[in-house]
């Protein structure tokens, strides 16, 4: 089988540049098609052989990719996929456009329906480029997405929250293979919770992160707390922080490490696609408080691997810090749980589902 990968964009490093990197590793020869690529702000990506479309040729837009929401779909449609038996669109937006012919199975590896269309619609909505799109070409941009959502002819979810979501935005059926983590994430040795000071935040700070609603219970509670990250919301939240909470911004993975080994929890109050934050810290042996909605419902165990808080407001948050004050978490405990998310078990559930719907497919 000749497999192509499709992502969105190649110009930033988070949750789903790592799961594309674990799908490299699955598929070394398969290139990697994309709206833009900047090798400036993707140096993860140098092994890969990356096929951009025509729009990258204009440098601007390598850096100003949400500005290209419109052309899009329209620029993956150019993408040439004829000599391929297999094309994999990992997306979150637009991937899932290409265009393929009879002979070729187009599989989406989803990892949510567009966000900012339909799970995530009400805090995208406050975006400032959202803000001034007129509501008729709202509509225009959410029925394209629909209509391109027919495009593949499977769906893989990342989680079973996703799972819903597609079933539920785009009335198809999927099955589900979980992403994995690195193995360099796990630990042998986990610090003693006596030698933990601080509480943690790692992701992107944007808005449906809910990273304000950490800071305003951690002003409250004068609790310590490590943010690393960087997004659109940064230099609102570093104005919200009082003198307990400090900004890392990004940091090199052996930072990151680092700060999981050392903190006392990791905070995640993001209603999120599954979310690998929290199974990198559970590997590194520090439990999770998080919201009980999303992926975390999957990846946490509540009272064992940490605490699940029903309400993303101030009183259910800072009920559950002080609740977890109070307890003891075996961090062996987060580390046995991590383990069901290795790369190993993942290359394997993959490339098996793979397998299963090619054989699906040649039956026809």
């Amino acid at each position: 089988m000749k497999i192509a990968l499709v992502y969105d964009r190649i110009n930033k490093f988070g949750g789903a540049e790592r799961l594309l990197l674990s799908l490299h590793k699955l598929y070394p020869d398969a290139p990697v098609y994309t709206l833009v690529h900047n090798p400036k702000t993707s140096a993860w990506a140098k092994d890969l052989k990356i096929i951009p479309t025509f729009l990258n040729k204009i440098p601007f837009l390598r850096t100003h990719h949400e500005w290209l929401s419109p052309l899009a779909p329209l620029a993956f449609e150019t993408l040439d996929f004829s000599s391929y038996d297999i094309i994999i669109s990992l997306t979150s937006s637009d991937a899932k456009a290409v265009i393929t012919k009879p002979n070729q199975l187009h599989i989406c590896y989803c990892l949510t329906p567009t966000r900012y269309f339909w799970s995530g619609s009400t805090e995208y909505s406050q975006d400032t480029k959202l803000k001034i799109l007129p509501d008729f070409l709202k509509k225009y941009f959410k029925s394209v997405d629909l209509s391109i959502s027919e495009r593949p002819d499977e769906y893989i979810s990342i989680s079973k929250e996703v799972q819903d979501r597609v079933n539920k935005y785009y009335k198809r059926m999927s099955s589900v293979v979980y992403p994995p983590i690195e193995d360099k994430f796990y630990t042998k040795q986990p610090v003693p919770l006596e030698n933990r000071q601080f509480y943690l935040i790692a992701g992107r700070l944007i808005p449906y992160k809910r990273v304000d609603l950490a800071i305003s219970v951690f002003n409250k509670l004068n609790l310590p707390l490590i943010i690393i990250g960087k997004g659109s919301e940064g230099l609102r939240l570093k104005r919200m922080a009082g003198k307990n909470i400090k900004f890392l911004g990004l940091v090199d993975d052996k930072k990151l490490i680092e700060c999981y080994r050392h903190a006392k929890a990791l905070i995640f109050p993001a209603d999120e696609d599954f979310g690998l934050v929290p199974v990198e810290a559970q590997a590194s042996g520090t439990p999770v408080i998080a919201f009980n909605g999303g992926g975390a419902k999957e990846t946490v165990i509540h009272r064992k691997t940490g605490l699940l808080f029903d309400e993303q407001t101030e009183f259910f948050m800072m009920s559950s810090v002080k609740e977890f004050e109070k307890i003891k978490i075996d961090p062996k405990d987060c580390i046995a749980n991590a383990r069901k998310f290795n790369q190993a078990k993942f290359s394997l559930d993959f490339s098996s589902e793979i397998d299963r719907l090619w054989v699906k497919y040649r039956r026809r």
